[in-house]
């Protein structure tokens, strides 16, 4: 018993229960309900057998009668349009904003403190927001635009099947910009300033500073932003209830909130678990995205 003892506080033992713990935490929250999500997928799943777990077995049936509903490939296409247009503005606003903050100008630090108030908002009260902004009657979008000429009459961005999925990339891209904003600042931060002097005497400009050194320096940091951005934006599901609710007509629906819509709205849980089954498979590849990318990070 003292061995035994011994080896729980100070030893192999306490290794192992240093790691297992925390790793059964994890399996227990996070790795059963994803195995029963996998599960789900291949079983036949309604509101009646929900509550067992021996259901009828159809194999990859799910997954084909996805593919053969006319509304998969254009929802499948609002995602990628989605994941896309949201990580390239969040990336190209917060790196702006990142240079800009670098400059660390006097009141810079409170300044830029100002742009965390939307990373740490619900997404539903960011929703809210956003639709007071992009009302079509009274929205601040519309008169700013009416203002400055770019527009005759208002776009009812929320209704109109053209811009409802833009609009709530908009609030998606204001979301997410101050924390790739503060990313990037600590990869800013982390380049030794003698490599510019050594390159402003040897001649170069402001953009080949910037191309030669400021980018190849920040590439783990970069691959690491939108490996995450990838991630946290197929979880986004908050703007989609807030704004647009998927319409119309499916025209701003996402694979993750049409997961949500078939399980709790249609009562089809398969095709549901179905669809986050497939959200999982990209999810897992940016991750391997991100590890990869903060390898050289963690080993320095």
């Amino acid at each position: 018993m003292k061995r035994i003892f011994s080896s729980i506080t100070d030893g192999r033992g306490f290794d192992i229960g240093l790691v297992g713990v925390p790793f059964a935490f994890l399996f227990i929250l996070a790795g059963l309900p994803l195995l029963y999500n996998i599960l789900m997928s291949f079983q036949e799943v309604d509101m009646f057998s929900l509550g067992s777990i021996i259901r009828p077995f159809v194999g990859f049936k799910n997954y084909i009668d996805l593919f053969k509903q006319p509304e998969t490939l254009p929802i499948l296409y609002n995602t990628v349009i989605f994941v896309v247009g949201s990580i390239a503005g969040q990336f190209l606003v917060g790196f702006g904003l990142a240079l800009f903050f670098w400059v660390n100008f006097p009141g810079s630090s409170w300044l830029r403190g100002l742009f965390l108030v939307s990373w740490v908002m619900p997404g539903l009260v960011v929703g809210a927001i956003w639709n007071w902004i992009l009302s079509g009657d009274f929205g601040v979008l519309n008169f700013f635009l009416r203002e400055s000429g770019l527009i005759d009459s208002n776009i009812f961005w929320r209704s109109d099947p053209h811009f409802s999925l833009w609009a709530v990339i908009l609030a998606n891209i204001w979301l997410g910009t101050s924390f790739n904003m503060i990313l990037l600042s600590v990869g800013l931060s982390s380049i030794p300033d003698d490599l510019y002097e050594a390159a402003e005497l040897d001649g170069a400009n402001a953009w080949q500073r910037f191309w030669t050194i400021t980018l190849p320096m920040m590439r783990s940091t970069i691959g690491a932003i939108i490996s995450l951005g990838l991630i946290f934006t197929l979880q986004q599901f908050d703007l989609f209830a807030a704004i647009t609710d998927g319409g119309p007509n499916n025209s701003s629906n996402v694979a993750q909130y049409w997961a949500w819509d078939l399980s709790f709205r249609q009562y089809d849980f398969g095709k549901g678990a179905t669809i986050s089954v497939i959200m999982t498979v990209f999810v897992m590849f940016a991750a391997i995205v991100y590890v990869r990318s903060t390898r050289h990070e963690v080993r320095g």
